[in-house]
């Protein structure tokens, strides 16, 4: 069983930065973040694969960083120049696959963590 938990959520002013945490197994091919808003689908923001290769959503790119320590037992999202359009419920993902920025890859869910942004 594959149990991830976030950490790092809050609220922040627009133009902030905040950095999320994602604990748990992560030595799947692929993990990765996806955000949802209510009344819309999760969405992938970021992912990365056991080679390392890292892939952003186009709305986050150069904003946006996704890294997981040398043990693969943290992943990381370092978000600046956040925008209102980035609040949403944030999730940790690990997947069986080398792409996983799709929810139909995914195999593994966190809780999730509530990030804010306030313009």
């Amino acid at each position: 069983q594959v149990q991830l938990a976030e950490s790092g959520g809050g609220s922040v002013q627009a133009g902030g930065s905040l950095r999320l945490s994602c604990a748990g197994s992560l030595s799947r091919l692929c993990v990765g973040w996806f955000r949802q808003v209510p009344g819309k689908e999760r969405e992938g923001v970021a992912s990365i694969n056991a080679r390392g290769i890292a892939t952003y959503a186009a709305s986050v790119k150069g904003r946006f960083t996704i890294s997981r320590d040398n043990a693969k037992t943290t992943l990381y999202l370092q978000m600046i120049s956040l925008k209102p359009e980035d609040t949403g419920m944030y999730f940790c993902a690990a997947a069986d696959k080398w792409s996983c920025l799709m929810e139909r890859d995914i195999g593994y869910w966190g809780q999730g963590t509530e990030v804010t942004v306030s313009s």
